[in-house]
Parts: C-alpha cells; sequence; structure tokens
C-alpha cells in the first residue's frame, strides 16, 4: 500500500474493557492497530466472539475505546464530544447492519430520506436524492412500499441506499448479506462493488464469510480480539 495515499481510518493499539475495576473486568479488544486508505474495500472477517461488533462500534463512532489513539478522515475520536460524534456518524459513516434497522411504518422512499433530515437537507432536493439512490439499486419501482412489504434482499438494498443518503466517506457493514440467500446476497455484493468501483467509496466489509471477504481488495483475520493475519483479496486495489 502506497505510502502517498490518503489515510481515513487510523487506529493504533486500541483496547475495549468493560466492567473495569471490577474482579469481572472483561477485556475484548487487546491492542488492535488498524489503516485504511481512500477508496479501499477491506474485509474484516472473524467468527462469532472474535470481536468484529466491538470492533465496529469503535470504528462508527457509536463507542469509544478504553485506550488508544483513533483518528477518523482527520478526526481525533478520542477527543470529540458527543455532538460532534452524533454528526460524523451522520455525515461520514454510512451504517450497513444485517438486521436492515429500517422504519417498517413508513415507505421505502422516507427511509432513504431519514439520514437527510437529520442533516438539515431541504425536502424538495431530499427526495430528489432519495429516488436518485433507489434508482442506483434498482428499487425504484418498490420505493413507495414499507419495509414489510419488501423481501430481505429488496430491505438491504433500501437500506444501502440509506446510507449512501449524505454521500458518506466510509460504508460501515455488517454482516450485510448475513440474513440473505446466496443469490440475493451475491445482487448486494455487486452493488457494494459498483459503489467502491464508479464512486470510490472506502468500504469496511465485516463478515465471517471467507468467500465474500476474498472478494475485498484486503483481508484482516480477528481472532480473540486481536488481529492475527493481513493478505490481499482477489480485487486489485485502487490505483
Amino acid at each position: 500500500m502506497s505510502k502517498e495515499k490518503e489515510l481515513i481510518i487510523d487506529a493504533k493499539n486500541i483496547y475495549k474493557r468493560y466492567y473495569i475495576g471490577q474482579p469481572n473486568e472483561l477485556e475484548i479488544l487487546h491492542g488492535i492497530s488498524l489503516k485504511v486508505y481512500k477508496g479501499e474495500f477491506v474485509a474484516i472477517v472473524g467468527a462469532s466472539g472474535s470481536g468484529k461488533s466491538t470492533l465496529m462500534n469503535i470504528i462508527g463512532a457509536l463507542d469509544k475505546p478504553t485506550e488508544g489513539e483513533y483518528m477518523l478522515d482527520g478526526v481525533d475520536i478520542m477527543k470529540a464530544k458527543d455532538k460532534e460524534l452524533s454528526a460524523i456518524r451522520n455525515q461520514k459513516i454510512g451504517f450497513v447492519f444485517q438486521t436492515y434497522n429500517l422504519i417498517s411504518r413508513t415507505s421505502a422512499l422516507k427511509n432513504v430520506e431519514l439520514p437527510m433530515l437529520y442533516n438539515g437537507v431541504p425536502s424538495k432536493e431530499r427526495i430528489e436524492r432519495a429516488k436518485k439512490l433507489m434508482a442506483m439499486v434498482d428499487m425504484d419501482e418498490r420505493m413507495h412500499h414499507t419495509p414489510d412489504e419488501l423481501s430481505g434482499g429488496q430491505k438491504q438494498r433500501v437500506a444501502i441506499a440509506r446510507a449512501m443518503a449524505n454521500d458518506p466517506a466510509i460504508l460501515l457493514c455488517d454482516e450485510p448479506t448475513g440474513a440473505l440467500d446466496s443469490h440475493t446476497g451475491r445482487v448486494v455484493m455487486d452493488i457494494f462493488h459498483k459503489l467502491n468501483e464508479e464512486q470510490g467509496k472506502t468500504i469496511v466489509f465485516i463478515t465471517h464469510s471467507p468467500e465474500l471477504a476474498e472478494e475485498c481488495q484486503r483481508i484482516l483475520t480477528l481472532s480473540d480480539g486481536m488481529f492475527i493475519g493481513e493478505r490481499e483479496g482477489k480485487v486489485n486495489a485502487p490505483a
């Protein structure tokens, strides 16, 4: 990886502990360091209990490390206040979860609009962008359906469109194909590849699937709260 490339995630010696100072103190992450460069498609792979979710929460500024340093797109997360962290999560990071996290009683289009509403984007602009994003994931014909009327794969495509609403610097994907069959999962992965290749989106893809991890540029293996290996995947790194 070239030194000239711009770092977007720079985490050093990250520890995460719970019940600090108590007899049952638990250390989940044991001094993890991670660098991700703009435009990369990186997989973090590991079994259940390896610390993937804890690490994802820290990368996504949903939680702070107990110890360590973390710079996210030039912002020192350890020093950021709650209001600043909230803005970072809304503007810099697009989250895609296994469980979709859509609001069930409102339309797919309104779900995609929501992050823009929180970001103060005017109504007309919100609707236009949400429609474009729905078309991007081939869901424009289902935009007025509620999530209850959509299949799992359709819900995930809506969730990806919503993650892109504020044109984030990073897409953070936590087992995004975990609840989908192989065909539908393939459709979703193709969307991620398109976003990475055509829009240059930085993607951190957390998965337990070695097959999906192989499609990424770099594969980091997490085990018992530590990285135990790093190798290149089958996708070429960005030029």
